[in-house]
């Protein structure tokens, strides 16, 4: 099955999984549940990327509180300032996938 490239930038890697699993300690980043790490904070659908500074430990509940409630931006504020604190120099703008930048690595 063909994937674009696109596709898979946004898929997250088992590598990333793992990582991103053993940072949050397995628990939802939003309540302390037990979590899995597959919640995008720039979601797939806008460009976000599966690198561990996008994705976020999250149990069912709140992942989907995340990408479909009214509490959206709540969760947002919150999974922000998480990310802030665990990656310095933390940019939204570098976890969205952005054509021109692939091209231009492939030069």
């Amino acid at each position: 099955m063909y994937k674009s490239k696109r596709s898979k930038a946004c898929d997250i890697p088992p590598a990333v999984k793992m990582k991103v699993y053993e940072r949050d300690k397995g628990c939802c980043i939003f309540c302390g549940k037990q979590g899995i790490p597959n919640a995008h904070f720039i979601p797939r659908s806008h460009g976000g990327l599966g690198i561990e500074q996008n994705i976020l430990t999250a149990c069912l509940a709140c992942h989907s509180r995340l990408d479909n409630s009214s509490d959206r931006e709540i969760y947002l504020k919150h999974a922000k300032i998480y990310l802030l604190s665990k990656y310095e120099g933390w940019n939204e703008e570098e976890l969205v996938y952005d054509k021109w930048k692939d091209l231009k690595r492939k030069e």
